[in-house]
């Protein structure tokens, strides 16, 4: 029955790219793409149902209320602490301040004695804390040379110095927060209702060099009227919260930039896989028809190749037939061959003829076989005989 209600919520999101886009803002750190929600629909309705539930980073709204709650007592502490902070750091600097004008100008005694009150109170403060770590720490440490806090305040100025001290510390303290905001104005803005990025840079040089700079960029408002520099640092304030506010939004522009880019940067991937892959595809499918073109090409040019090779044997045999016989040799071939021919039918005939005997010979029966080889033998007798008597005759006319 949950069924309907929670298609109806999905529905009412967006549909087609409308929807696919609304998931990808809601979740810009998650690696996903448009065509992985398109392919996957079910999985996009989830995340679509999802994002109602949480925020861009993941975080749960129960859990991002209890985050923001913690980060505003965080920012409390940080803001308590950075206001004690700067009140010793601002003390440290007017004892700095005062080391500096005694090494250059006679000091008055009034103030030397309300700086070294001053500074003794400081140096005393701080090695009681460090010798009392109870505050910090919930165990016992052991003593430091053996020193206790009891003994450290001990060596605190006396009460009417100290009781001085406290009088005049919030006249020299604002007189020192002033001149530091003067400082930083110098720095911030050299000439009012200007700002550029050098003054810009400025400022972060004047936060790091205030301490030594601060009596020098004094002097660059000293001609000023007291109501215009309480102007100019009633406006500082506001002007400095306005850049903070610029600085975060030009964080927060970058930051989306990045995620579009990464996001561009993906979908330029993807598509440029698929470019190859198609280039891929039409360079084998053009090899292939290349390769058969090719083969055939190879083929024929091979068989012109034997053709040609053939032609040439025949050649180079005509012309050694031509160089070994010539037409007297062809003449003189011919008649032996003629004579031969006629020589061979006539063996031919003889042979027949004797094959004929023989075959009535053999019609006789095998009484006759022994007269037939006593024929042979004598036959074989006559033409040994005739070829002596021939030699004989041959040698005796030579």
């Amino acid at each position: 029955m949950s069924a309907g209600p929670e298609s109806t919520h999905v529905s009412s999101l967006g549909k087609g790219d409308g929807l696919h886009q609304q998931v990808l803002a809601s979740f810009p750190l998650c690696d996903v793409t448009e065509e992985d929600l398109t392919q996957n629909p079910q999985f996009c309705k989830l995340l679509a149902t999802l994002s109602q539930h949480v925020d861009q980073t993941g975080l749960t709204v129960p859990l991002k209320t209890e985050l923001e709650k913690a980060e505003q007592k965080l920012q409390s502490q940080r803001r308590h602490w950075l206001r004690s902070e700067s009140l010793h750091k601002g003390l440290q600097e007017m004892i700095q301040d005062h080391c500096i004008r005694k090494q250059h100008a006679t000091v008055p005694p009034d103030q030397r004695m309300f700086c070294e009150t001053m500074e003794k109170c400081l140096l005393v403060a701080q090695c009681v804390r460090q010798l009392d770590p109870s505050s910090t720490t919930n165990q016992d440490q052991p003593l430091v040379l053996g020193l206790t806090p009891q003994q450290i305040l001990e060596l605190m100025p006396s009460e009417k110095n100290v009781e001085r001290m406290k009088q005049g510390l919030p006249r020299e303290l604002e007189k020192h927060l002033k001149k530091k905001c003067l400082s930083l104005l110098s720095y911030y803005q050299p000439e009012w209702g200007t700002a550029s990025a050098h003054s810009i840079l400025s400022l972060s040089l004047a936060v790091c060099a205030c301490c030594i700079t601060s009596l020098l960029c004094f002097g660059f408002l000293e001609s000023e009227s007291e109501g215009l520099k309480n102007t100019k640092l009633y406006h500082l304030s506001a002007q400095l919260d306005k850049e903070k506010r610029r600085a975060e939004s030009l964080k927060e522009t970058c930051r989306e930039n990045s995620v579009l880019l990464q996001r561009q940067t993906q979908l330029y991937l993807s598509e440029l896989i698929k470019c190859i892959q198609l280039l891929q595809t039409l360079i084998l499918d053009h090899r292939l028809r290349i390769q058969t073109d090719l083969d055939r090409k190879k083929l024929e040019y091979f068989e012109g190749k034997c053709d040609l090779v053939l032609q040439k044997i025949k050649t180079e045999m005509v012309e050694i037939q031509l160089d070994t016989y010539t037409v007297d040799s062809i003449a003189a071939h011919r008649q032996i061959r003629e004579k031969l021919e006629s020589d061979l039918k006539a063996c031919q005939v003889e042979k027949h003829s004797v094959e004929l005997k023989l075959a009535s010979f053999e019609i006789l029966g095998k009484e006759f076989e022994a007269l037939a080889e006593e024929y042979c033998r004598i036959r074989r007798e006559i033409d040994v005989n005739k070829w002596a008597l021939k030699e004989f005759t041959r040698c005796k006319d030579k």
